[in-house]
């Protein structure tokens, strides 16, 4: 029974440290921000102290937060280690980090698709509508789309059927997360049209459809980054 109640707190810690990272996401916290304490964490998500202190030990062990003795727990990437093969959440610039990371993208993405419209079976056009379909049910509730985000061109990569594209899989993910992280969720719209157009041509195998779809979605992200840079930068109006 222990190992049951044991169990169940770990799977609940897990749960919880999902939810607390996309709080972070969504509200945004900025790197370098504290964290509310353990008991209104605790309050916000409707559990008790201690699986709050789990899920935080969770997500420090992934470089996303820091516990610092009598100070609080303060927020220090945005980047899960796990989820960073190439070690770029070291990077300070996270915009010109964003925009390198767009353009690597763009090079490979669009040919990533076509070959997904070539060798996707039924099996992986349903994966990938099913992932269409949950982003485009989160948007319209304003709720956070990052995983289903990344699980959407991670699974365009494995539609491909390509070996060597699969090994691709991490700087996609970690590329998708970096964007989100730097643009809040600020193109839902093109999201939809672009993620819909993407499902659609490779369902219909339409090798030309898939590869002209990922780019525009491509494109709208790389101009969304260097609209922010300018902003950043102030060299372009609110």
């Amino acid at each position: 029974m222990d190992g049951f109640a044991n169990l169940k707190s770990k799977l609940l810690a897990e749960q919880i440290q999902d939810q607390l990272f996309r709080y972070i996401l969504d509200t945004p916290v900025c790197v370098g921000s504290r964290l509310p304490n353990e008991f209104e964490l605790g309050r916000l998500f409707g559990v008790g102290r201690s699986t709050i202190r789990e899920a935080v030990k969770l997500l420090a062990s992934r470089g996303i937060l820091e516990v610092r003795r009598g100070s609080g727990t303060y927020v220090i990437g945005t980047t899960p280690s796990d989820l960073d093969p190439l070690g770029l959440r070291a990077i300070e610039d996270k915009m010109a980090l964003a925009l390198d990371l767009v353009d690597v993208r763009i090079m490979l993405e669009p040919g990533i698709a076509e070959m997904a419209a070539l060798h996707a079976s039924p099996a992986d056009i349903k994966k990938l509508g099913d992932l269409c379909r949950k982003i485009e049910e989160r948007i319209a509730r304003k709720e956070s789309y990052i995983d289903e985000d990344i699980a959407f061109h991670s699974c365009v990569a494995e539609c491909s059927g390509n070996v060597v594209v699969k090994q691709l899989i991490p700087i996609i993910d970690t590329a998708v997360l970096m964007f989100v992280n730097v643009t809040h969720q600020r193109l839902t719209r093109e999201t939809v049209r672009t993620h819909r157009a993407i499902t659609d041509a490779i369902a219909e195998h339409d090798t030309i459809g898939a590869k002209t779809a990922m780019m525009m979605h491509l494109t709208y992200n790389r101009e969304m980054i260097k609209y922010l840079i300018r902003r950043e930068q102030k060299t372009y109006p609110e």
